[in-house]
């Protein structure tokens, strides 16, 4: 893959992440915060697992930029996937994985975890991880 042809993936998959992102801040404000506590469950959910999944997007245009091959056949990918090839690749882009998908995924998604504190840095790290794909111009 030609540096321009990385630099143009990059860019969609930022600019689709990042439009996930503002999707799920969106939902966010529609949780009504209450001082410390969102109100509305199914909206912190829903926010917190469309941010994921703009996490999902920028972690696939990561691996296919690192050319690590996608699972064989039909199989989907999950957390231990993009674990392993974290593990070799990039050390901190592991450990904000690993915090993501705690927050994010399962007190978020799974719990509905109506923290704002709690919430807002699983986005804080999902916009880490976003960061590393960000093209030189978007």
């Amino acid at each position: 893959m030609s540096v321009m042809e990385q630099q143009e993936l990059k860019k969609k998959c930022y600019n689709e992440a990042m439009r996930y992102m503002e999707n799920a801040k969106e939902n966010l404000n529609r949780a009504k915060q209450d001082g410390p506590i969102y109100r509305d469950a199914k909206y912190v959910k829903t926010a917190c697992g469309v941010a994921y999944n703009g996490v999902l997007i920028a972690l696939d245009c990561f691996l296919i930029l690192k050319e690590i091959p996608k699972p064989n056949g039909k199989n989907r990918k999950s957390i231990d996937y993009y674990q392993k090839n974290l593990s070799t690749l990039d050390g901190k882009m592991l450990d904000n994985l690993n915090i993501t998908y705690k927050i994010l995924h399962l007190s978020g998604y799974y719990d509905g975890i109506e923290s704002v504190k709690v919430v807002k840095e699983g986005f804080s790290y999902a916009y880490k991880i976003i960061e590393k794909i960000k093209p030189v111009t978007v």
